[in-house]
């Protein structure tokens, strides 16, 4: 059992939570933007992940001084895998938004599976090809009948 309960503590776990319902989100969400949205969560709960990885409690910030004594110091490099990456992120985020600007203005539509759907008809229609009915199982017939148990060779030699 948890003895006492810290900020630390308290701010693994808001990471933690962030990452899983980000990932919730994507997994659940059949709507696009939805989905953007949960991936700017996670991406968060990851960022505050990384801050964490360097943070000391007792320590200062990474700046010299003309002190003599050097106090302890947090480690500068995660808070700038976080800047970078929070600039990384907020350029994708653009593209991901103006990418479903251009799927609803050309498909009416930001459901994963009517866009998909749509999409698919319209590349079918573009190649002159039919659309593929079913993903999960072939059409037509099997092309040679089973054959019987008694003319299975299970050794692989020729009868």
């Amino acid at each position: 059992m948890i003895s006492a309960v810290t900020p630390e503590l308290i701010l693994h776990i808001t990471a933690i939570g962030l990452i899983a319902i980000g990932l919730a989100g994507v997994v659940l969400s059949s709507h696009l933007f939805r989905m953007v949205l949960a991936l700017v969560i996670a991406e968060a709960g990851a960022n505050l992940m990384l801050v964490l990885a360097g943070y000391r409690w007792d320590a200062v910030a990474p700046i010299l001084t003309s002190r003599a004594e050097p106090a302890a110091m947090v480690d500068p490099v995660p808070q700038a895998l976080v800047l970078t990456a929070i600039v990384i992120g907020v350029g994708i985020q653009a593209l991901a938004v103006s990418i479903l600007i251009r799927i609803r203005q050309r498909y009416a539509t930001l459901d994963r599976k009517e866009a998909a759907e749509r999409m698919d008809a319209e590349i079918a229609a573009t190649l002159g090809a039919p659309r593929d009915i079913s993903q999960e199982a072939p059409l037509g017939e099997r092309p040679l009948p089973p054959l019987p148990a008694d003319q299975i060779n299970m050794r692989g030699d020729s009868p």
